[in-house]
């Protein structure tokens, strides 16, 4: 299976809903779904907010396709690759709509990247975060301006710095990544469809205007997240990363 994206309009919500076999992990031509939906509902002026979800009880989402980043071979490709965790965080930026999240586990890598650029993210216990990205010889650069204007540098640097640990979904809520956390994912969804069913029918001309405060001051993170993606597809070519990748591969 190459993975899905399912769109619903519910309300004033459109609820997002990606899978991928591989722990929710995004390929490439997944990421570009993401982001062609996120747009498609952020120019419906029925809508109040989007919500973001994946399937399964387990993994939120693994973040990029090893598989895949075993297969770049020039610059060119591994920029190509790494826009597409940069172009749905911009997406999630730019929509005039609030974006919910709901985590029902673990987040790695971009999938935290995806939850940062979020406005607002319930999650259950089970939901702990880690970039690992620097252990395999990389970095979460792209993903670095939404996380640190989420938690902050310190405990990006944390995350990053430690690229083995799980940090807990409490201590996630502790840096803001989270705001609302629940021990079991009958009250995560519980919590996840009453935020919804409430936001949606506030002023959609005050929650726009609040969306632009939030995200006040990254007007160039069109520029500055292609610069990152293109880091990241070079360091994608080294032979540690290679190796790397193909160790993490086999363990799994």
């Amino acid at each position: 299976m190459e993975g899905t994206i399912k769109t619903k309009i519910e309300g004033k919500t459109g609820l997002i809903t990606f899978f991928h076999p591989a722990s929710n992990s995004f390929p490439s031509h997944l990421l570009l779904q993401l982001e062609q939906e996120i747009n498609k509902l952020a120019v419906n002026k029925n809508l109040t907010l989007i919500a973001l979800q994946s399937e399964g009880n387990k993994a939120f989402c693994a973040g990029a396709s090893f598989d895949e980043l075993l297969s770049i071979t020039n610059k060119e490709d591994g920029k190509k690759f790494f826009s597409g965790f940069a172009n749905v965080i911009n997406a999630l930026r730019k929509a005039p709509q609030i974006t919910v999240a709901k985590v029902q586990g673990k987040a790695v890598g971009g999938g935290v990247g995806l939850l940062a650029a979020c406005d607002y993210v319930i999650a259950t216990e089970a939901a702990a975060i880690k970039l690992s990205e620097i252990a395999i010889g990389i970095g979460p650069f792209v993903i670095e301006p939404a996380v640190s204007k989420k938690i902050g540098t310190n405990a990006m640097s944390t995350l990053t710095l430690n690229p083995t640990n799980w940090q807990t979904a409490n201590w996630a809520k502790e840096k803001g990544l989270y705001q609302e956390v629940y021990t079991t994912l009958d009250e995560a969804n519980e919590a996840f469809n009453s935020y919804i069913n409430k936001t949606s029918l506030y002023n959609p001309l005050a929650l726009a205007e609040i969306k632009k405060i939030i995200w006040g001051n990254c007007e160039n993170w069109d520029s500055l997240l292609s610069e990152r993606a293109a880091i990241s597809g070079k360091l994608a070519l080294s032979d540690f990363t290679k190796n790397a990748l193909d160790a993490f591969r086999k363990k799994d």
